[in-house]
């Protein structure tokens, strides 16, 4: 009976300790769930854009989160979707979170997708007075506060790094591109992607070619810019950027339509000779080299013509009339082109 007794207070001392080692377990584990919920940084209302590629599973997510310091721990945040029954709802896309967000606030914000964002598209050769138009009658920006931001905003990237505070500081790096954006993005926010866009397709490539050019990078956009408002097939963008680059190198001034267009703040189809005499230092008419800015956004493939230009003899192009161009190599030449295609 002794050994029966004794045998009976182990087993229920082995079930009492198992008990309070399950309890001290999740007590335990709810701590740590707990602390893993909280915001990673409180008080840190910084936004930043977050990709999620379509197809990334929950674990995947977590990882990307935990990478950009937005959660403390990627193992908290797949088990708090499996415990609420989230695993496989979250939705791809691109998110405006907060290190200073909790997790709950994340999730809910990965749970609602692309029903709190909205899109807009910049089409290549706009200016920022353009840009600033559409976005306006898309009510997505208060138009001063926009300019305010071009001039004024800290934005932290390396092709803008030293630019004055101007009107038109970041004319030409405002990507153009088809943007999904949150509802309630700012001006700030708005700025930030096209320029993040910028950074994404100007690449290690093309930087290693600015240094085998000698070139800076402003330079090149504003020659970018040109060639874009002035080419409209493809494969003319190069031999555009060629005869450019001849009449740098002669000092010949470009006499580009589309810069005087800029000061005009219109595409005139012709200008008239007193259009070609605006004093402005944006003038390729009576100044030599490039004007001080860009003049528009342009998009890759004229960025690419003005990094790798086709070597030509030519100085002068025509447009016909189809969107493509005639080039010449002589003044001569040029004015039989002009008579054949225009007069």
């Amino acid at each position: 009976m002794i050994r029966i007794r004794n045998k009976r207070r182990f087993v229920i001392f082995i079930l009492i300790m198992s008990l309070l080692v399950a309890l001290l377990s999740v007590a335990i584990f709810t701590i740590w769930l707990s602390k893993g919920s909280k915001p990673f940084d409180p008080g840190n209302t910084e936004t930043m854009l977050v990709t999620i590629p379509r197809g990334t599973s929950t674990s995947g997510i977590g990882e990307i989160l935990e990478s950009k310091g937005l959660i403390s721990n990627s193992t908290v945040f797949r088990l708090k979707t499996k415990f609420a029954g989230h695993d496989g709802k979250y939705r791809a896309g691109e998110y405006y979170l907060s290190p200073g967000m909790s997790l709950d606030e994340i999730i809910e914000h990965l749970l609602a997708g692309r029903d709190n964002t909205t899109r807009f598209t910049i089409p290549e050769g706009y200016d920022l007075a353009k840009v600033a138009d559409k976005l306006e009658a898309q009510g997505l920006i208060d138009r001063e506060a926009f300019f305010k931001e071009i001039r004024e905003g800290e934005f932290d990237y390396w092709f803008i790094s030293g630019l004055e505070k101007e009107d038109n500081r970041l004319e030409g790096f405002l990507y153009p591109e088809t943007y999904e954006i949150f509802a309630d993005a700012t001006e700030h926010d708005i700025i930030d992607k096209m320029l993040s866009q910028f950074n994404k397709v100007f690449t290690e490539k093309h930087k290693q070619r600015l240094k085998e050019l000698e070139l800076d990078i402003r330079d090149v956009i504003i020659l970018a810019s040109i060639i874009e408002r002035e080419a409209v097939v493809s494969e003319d963008r190069p031999v555009i950027a060629g005869v450019f680059y001849r009449r740098l190198e002669i000092g010949m001034p470009l006499q580009s339509c589309a810069t005087v267009q800029y000061i005009l703040g219109e595409q005139k189809p012709v200008l008239s000779i007193a259009d070609t005499q605006i004093q402005s230092p944006y003038n390729t008419y009576i100044i030599k080299g490039l004007p001080p800015t860009p003049i528009c956004s342009p998009g890759i493939e004229s960025i690419n013509a003005a990094l790798w230009p086709a070597e030509t003899e030519y100085l002068y192009f025509l447009a016909k009339g189809d969107g493509s161009h005639v080039f010449s190599v002589t003044y001569e030449e040029h004015l039989r082109n002009k008579a054949k295609y225009i007069d």
